[in-house]
């Protein structure tokens, strides 16, 4: 058996639906919509089922292409005539074209695994079911294609088969609206798209999606290996019950997915010696980059009463809305990851990290006016305000301006608006005025 294997994988369409899997999922992975996934594991994980988009309907034409071969051979009545029984002959080709899909998924894995692996600290056992649940969903594709390709051995049911699996992804959402629940059931890249750095995929979906891809799974085998039309018939049985179970496990919910949040990955990591520092352990990697700056900033920040003695990473989530606790003696510091895995902006660190000091609490309803916050910020650093794509060049400009009227004050005049500043953030106090009238 393992050197009829063996052939097949040499003599059939494995190794080329293999590389093509392979050559799409990086060209995906690193050039779609640039690379989304440098937070971490879990990021490459959902970004790849994010691309089955692509590749289920590649490998469900791969399926089709092969399961055509005896028919474009014109050896389908040869091969019948033989004693060896169907199932026989075609585990071979089931097993060939099931390696074939896994390892090109897998190797589009490592792929992205090479980029992430110096900066990616938090590996989650959800990211391996993640993966598991995008290799079956694969597995039942070409299977599929198998038995399709064998039933209707056209020549054009291969690239046919490959418009109709795009489109049937595409139209799932559509169709299962407003029970946005249902389209997990059925569809493996759906709510996979732009995972934030704390996101996860929950258990009982992952498993909802396993039941129905193995039961699809097994239905395609029925069908490619049958011989009558009594198999065929049976082969939706264990769709139907599987698709039940399916619905079954799935939480009932919408965005039940896109709400999602890994508390693990949340978890603060601090560095030791010295000043308190902290990230969330999906950041932990960076760590070694934030501590330098942030302690510069506490630094900087000892110059006022009362300063803030800790920075900590800010996790707050916007989807769904969680703010983490605020102290006035800890900085919240936003960590944005660069395509690299790295920080894109290390400079800003200091002038992010002395800023933090001038925020106000959630859902202040007037909170600190941004232009203030930087021409504080500045002041204290000692140097002009910098341009920086987290903020408007109209909010830079004025900043610009309210530093320069703070370095005409009188050093005590100047110390004590700055600290009226970041007493009148704390307490959800109106600011206008503090700095004259370039304030809102």
């Amino acid at each position: 058996m393992s050197r009829v294997l063996g052939i097949e994988l040499r003599r059939s369409a494995a190794l080329g639906s293999a590389l093509i899997l392979l050559v799409l999922g990086v060209v995906s992975l690193f050039f779609a919509e640039g690379i989304g996934f440098a937070a971490g594991w879990m990021q490459l994980a959902m970004t790849q089922r994010l691309y089955l988009a692509l590749l289920w309907p590649l490998a469900l034409a791969a399926g089709a292409w092969q399961g055509c071969r005896e028919h474009r051979s014109k050896v389908t009545e040869l091969f019948a005539s033989t004693p060896r029984p169907r199932t026989q002959r075609t585990l071979p080709t089931l097993g060939a074209m099931a390696i074939a899909v896994v390892c090109g998924y897998l190797a589009t894995s490592l792929a992205g695994g090479l980029w992430i692996v110096r900066t990616a600290e938090y590996l989650p056992v959800q990211v391996f079911v993640v993966t598991a649940v995008g290799i079956l969903a694969l597995v039942a594709a070409v299977w599929l294609g198998l038995a399709i390709g064998r039933l209707l051995p056209w020549l054009a049911i291969a690239p046919a088969l490959g418009i109709a699996g795009l489109g049937l992804l595409l139209l799932i959402p559509g169709a299962t609206r407003p029970r946005g629940w249902l389209a997990l059931v059925f569809s493996p890249i759906y709510e996979m798209n732009m995972p934030g750095d704390y996101a996860t995929v929950p258990g009982r979906v992952s498993a909802a999606q396993a039941v129905w891809l193995a039961v699809l799974a097994l239905a395609a085998v029925l069908l490619f290996v049958s011989s009558g039309w009594r198999v065929r018939v049976a082969a939706l049985v264990p769709v139907v019950v599987g698709a039940a179970l399916a619905i079954t496990v799935m939480p009932h919910q919408n965005r039940v997915v896109t709400d999602a949040i890994d508390p693990v990955a949340k978890e603060l990591v601090c560095a030791d010696n010295g000043p308190r520092v902290c990230v969330s352990r999906v950041h932990a990697g960076r760590l070694p980059e934030v501590v330098p700056p942030a302690r510069e900033a506490l630094a900087v920040l000892a110059k006022l009463p009362d300063p803030p003695t800790e920075v900590h990473e800010d996790t707050t989530t916007y989807v769904p809305t969680i703010y983490p606790p605020w102290h006035p003696d800890v900085v919240l510091l936003r960590i944005e990851v660069g395509s690299d895995g790295h920080l894109p902006d290390k400079d800003g660190v200091l002038a992010e990290a002395v800023s933090g000091a001038f925020a106000s609490p959630p859902r202040c309803e007037e909170p600190t006016d941004p232009a203030a916050r930087l021409a504080a910020t500045y002041w204290l650093i000692g140097r002009e305000p910098v341009a920086r794509d987290t903020y408007d060049p109209s909010t830079i400009d004025e900043a610009t301006q309210l530093w320069n009227d703070l370095r005409q004050l009188p050093g005590g005049e100047a110390e004590a608006r700055v600290v009226a500043l970041r007493q009148a953030a704390a307490n959800c106090a109106a600011t206008d005025g503090l700095f004259g009238q370039g304030t809102s």
